[in-house]
C-alpha cells in the first residue's frame, strides 16, 4: 500500500451489519485531514482575495461571435468582475432576498453564471443550479422544492421558466435574464406577479456601497439537485466549508505531486457549471487568479474554441476523451504506412519508459516535440493537467492521452455528495492506470462488504462499498431526512458504488451496488461491470444491456459505430442506409457477434453473454430522458421506452433457440 495508510483496524460483521475493512487516508495526509486556514469562511474570499491581488488578470472570457464570424476572446478582469458580483449582490438584496434565503441560476456555462454565482456568495444567499440539460418539470420541481424567490435565466430559457410559472409562483418572484428580455415576456410573468429585469436593468438597481453580512463555514452555500437514475432529483445541502475544503484539497494535491496553478494558467470551461465537477475547477482557478474561458456551448465547434483559447488546464468527461481519441487515432490509422510505423514506434518507446516509472517530461522529450506535439496542438499547444471524471475512463484511452498529450492525466472518483473529487490518481504515477487513485487529503475510505453480491472488503483482494468520511461532504439532502439517514450512517457516506482495492493503495471502481438483478435461474448480474467490457467493442458507442427476472439470458440496446458499421456494408456490397442498416439482420448478428466476442475474451460467464441485440441509430439522448447530464443510463426510462423491442428480442432469442 504505497500511497495510503491505515488509521482504523477493520471491522467484522456483526449485528446484522456487513464486515468493513480498514480506514484509509492519503499518504499526503498522513497525519491528519486537511485543515481551513482560520479566518476563510466563505468562497466569496476566494474571489476578494483575487481582485485586490490581481485586479487586472483577465478573469472570464468568452468569444464574441457575428452573424458571418467569431472572433477572439474577449475579456472581463477581476477587479470587473467583483465589482459587477457585488452591485448584483445588492440589488437581489434590494428584492427583498436574504442571506439563506434561494436563487436559481438556469443556463449554460457563461460569464453571467459565475457572476451571479459570486453574487450569492457575497450575501451569503444560496444559490441553486436549476438543470441546463432538464426539461420544464425538473425545472418547476426544483424551484418549487428549494422555494427558488429569485432566478437568473438565459436569454433563451426564460420561455422553459415561463412554462412552468403558473405552478411556481408562489415562490418565484423575480427573473433576470443573463441579456435582455422582451415587453411581451415581462407582461406574462408580470400577469402572474413576477417580476422581470434585463442583466443590465437588474445592474442598475443595485450599489457598490452595500454592507456585506458576515459569513460561516456552516452556512448553506449551494443546494444542487442531483438528476437521479430513478425518481425526483435529490437536493444535495453543500456548506462554505465543503467547497473551501475541496478546493484547498486540488490545490495541495497539486502541491504536492504536480505543479500548482497562477495567474499565468487558463482553463477551458464547457463541463455544465451546474454539476459539482466544473464548478470546484473554476472555483480552484478564481482562488488561484488564473483564467477561465467560456466555450460558445457548440459540440461541433468545441475543438475550434479549444485551440483559439489554448488553455492550461484541461477537465473533460470519458465520452469527450473517446471523441478525441477516435478522431486522431483515425488520422493516424489514414496517415501513410510511414508516418504510422513512426507513431507506432514513438507511442510504444514512450510507453516503455512511462511503465519504467520515468515521469511524463522526462520519459520521451525528443519524440515529444518531433511526433506528439501535433497531439499537444490538438488540445491547444499549452495543456499540462489533463483531469477525467463523472464515468470510468476506456484503459486504451487514457493510456493514449498519458503517452501523446505531452501532458499528466489524472482520474478521478467523485459525486455532488462528495462535493466533487473524493479519490484522484497521481498525474505521474503510470501504475496508477486504470484506476481513480487515492483519497484527496480531506477525506478517509473503506470499503464494506457485500455480501449478497460476494464481494468481501476482508479478503486478500478487498472489494466492497466505498464509503467516505471527511471535511468535503454534503450535508444532507434538502428536506428528505428519510434519504439522508439511508446513507448517512454512523459518519459514513455510502456511496453505492464497488471498490477494488490495489495492491499500491489505488482504488477501481469495478461495479455498482444498485445495478444488479438476478436471472430465472438465480444467477446474479451485475450489468454495469457487463457493460464495461461490451464497451471495448470498437463496433458501438454506448450500450444498455437487460435481463428480465423471468428469463434465463441477457438482451441489449446498442448504438452502433456507424463509421464501423458503413465499412462493414461497403465489404459486403450492402447499400443501405445507417438507420436500415440498424435494421438489417446480417448486420445485427455481425455486432451481436462481436460483441460475444468480445465478451468471451474479456472472460464472462455464459449467462453474461448477449442473446439478441437490437441497433439503435441514434446515441442514448437526454432529449427522450434516458441518459443523466453525466451521461449515466437511466435504466427505468430506457426500459419503458424500449419495452416494445425488448420483448421483441426475447421473443426472437426463444424462437432462435427452438
Amino acid at each position: 500500500m504505497d500511497f495510503i495508510v491505515k488509521v482504523e483496524e477493520s471491522r467484522p460483521a456483526a449485528d446484522g451489519r456487513p464486515s468493513a475493512g480498514p480506514v484509509y487516508r492519503s499518504i499526503y495526509a498522513k497525519d491528519g485531514l486537511m485543515e481551513l486556514p482560520e479566518g476563510l469562511e466563505s468562497p466569496w474570499q476566494f474571489l476578494s482575495d483575487s481582485a485586490k491581488k490581481h485586479p487586472n488578470n483577465p478573469m472570464l472570457g468568452r468569444r464574441q461571435v457575428t452573424e458571418t464570424k467569431v472572433g477572439p476572446y474577449v475579456w472581463l478582469t477581476y477587479q470587473e468582475v467583483h465589482d459587477a458580483a457585488l452591485r448584483m449582490g445588492s440589488a437581489i438584496r434590494s428584492r427583498g432576498v436574504n442571506p439563506g434565503d434561494r436563487c436559481g441560476i438556469f443556463g449554460s456555462n457563461c460569464p453571467q453564471w459565475l457572476t451571479a454565482m459570486e453574487a450569492c456568495n457575497s450575501h451569503a444567499i444560496t444559490y441553486v443550479p436549476l438543470y441546463d440539460t432538464l426539461g420544464a418539470n425538473a425545472v418547476e420541481f426544483i424551484i418549487n422544492h428549494a422555494e427558488v424567490s429569485i432566478a437568473f435565466v438565459q436569454e433563451n430559457k426564460i420561455p422553459a421558466i415561463l412554462s412552468c410559472l403558473p405552478n411556481c409562483s408562489t415562490h418565484l418572484k423575480t427573473i433576470v435574464s443573463f441579456a435582455n428580455i422582451s415587453s411581451t415576456q415581462k407582461e406574462e410573468a408580470e400577469g402572474l406577479g413576477v417580476s422581470c429585469f434585463s442583466w443590465e436593468e437588474f445592474s442598475q438597481l443595485g450599489n457598490l456601497d452595500c454592507e456585506l453580512p458576515p459569513k460561516q463555514r456552516t452556512d448553506i452555500c449551494t443546494i444542487m439537485y442531483t438528476s437521479g437514475t430513478t425518481g425526483e432529483p435529490k437536493g444535495v445541502i453543500i456548506t462554505n466549508g465543503a467547497i473551501m475544503a475541496e478546493v484547498l484539497s486540488v490545490e495541495q494535491i497539486l502541491f504536492l505531486t504536480d505543479k500548482v496553478c497562477t495567474e499565468e494558467d487558463s482553463y477551458f470551461s464547457f463541463l455544465p457549471l451546474a454539476h459539482i465537477y466544473d464548478q470546484i475547477m473554476e472555483s480552484y482557478c478564481i482562488y488561484k487568479g488564473s483564467s477561465i474561458g467560456f466555450w460558445r456551448g457548440d459540440i461541433r465547434f468545441l475543438m475550434e474554441d479549444l485551440q483559439e483559447l489554448r488553455p492550461t488546464m484541461f477537465c473533460g468527461v470519458p465520452r469527450v476523451y473517446d471523441r478525441i481519441y477516435t478522431g486522431i487515432a483515425n488520422k493516424v490509422s489514414s496517415s501513410g504506412a510511414l508516418r504510422k510505423t513512426l507513431f507506432q514506434y514513438a507511442y510504444n518507446y514512450k510507453l516503455a519508459n512511462l511503465e519504467k516509472g520515468l515521469p511524463q517530461e522526462n520519459a520521451a522529450p525528443l519524440l515529444d516535440k518531433l511526433v506528439f506535439d501535433k497531439m499537444k496542438q490538438a488540445l491547444g499547444g499549452r495543456v499540462r493537467i489533463l483531469l477525467s471524471g463523472a464515468a470510468p475512463l476506456p484503459r486504451h484511452v487514457e493510456e493514449f492521452f498519458r503517452v501523446t498529450a505531452c501532458s499528466t492525466l489524472s482520474q478521478g472518483y467523485g459525486l455532488t455528495e462528495s462535493c466533487g473529487g473524493c479519490l484522484t490518481s497521481i498525474g505521474n504515477i503510470f501504475p496508477m492506470m486504470g484506476t481513480v487513485g487515492v483519497p484527496m487529503t480531506t477525506i478517509e475510505t473503506r470499503l464494506e462488504s457485500v455480501p449478497e453480491m460476494g464481494y468481501d472488503a476482508l479478503s486478500s483482494v478487498p472489494r466492497g462499498e466505498i464509503c467516505l468520511r471527511g471535511k468535503s461532504l454534503f450535508s444532507g439532502y434538502h428536506k428528505r431526512q428519510d434519504l439522508t439517514e439511508e446513507v448517512l450512517i454512523d459518519g459514513w457516506f455510502h456511496t453505492g458504488d464497488i471498490g477494488e482495492l490495489q495492491r499500491n493503495g489505488a482504488m477501481k471502481i469495478i461495479d455498482r451496488k444498485k445495478n444488479i438483478f438476478k436471472l430465472s435461474q438465480g444467477e446474479y448480474v451485475a450489468v454495469e461491470n457487463i457493460e464495461s467490457k461490451y464497451l471495448q467493442c470498437p463496433l458501438i458507442t454506448s450500450i444498455w444491456v437487460y435481463g428480465n427476472s423471468f428469463e434465463s439470458f441477457l438482451v441489449a440496446v446498442v448504438v452502433a459505430d456507424r463509421k464501423a458499421l458503413e465499412d462493414w456494408a461497403a465489404e459486403h456490397h450492402l447499400t443501405d442506409d445507417f438507420k436500415s442498416l440498424c435494421q438489417n439482420l446480417k448486420a445485427r448478428k455481425y455486432i451481436l457477434d462481436e460483441l460475444n466476442s468480445v465478451g468471451q475474451k474479456q472472460q464472462l460467464r455464459g449467462f453474461e453473454l448477449l442473446k439478441a441485440v437490437h441497433l439503435e441509430p441514434n446515441p442514448f439522448d437526454m432529449e427522450r430522458d434516458l441518459i443523466t447530464p453525466t451521461f449515466k443510463l437511466k435504466r427505468p426510462h430506457l426500459l419503458k421506452y424500449y419495452k416494445d423491442r425488448i420483448d421483441k428480442l426475447y421473443s426472437e432469442a426463444k424462437e432462435a433457440r427452438v
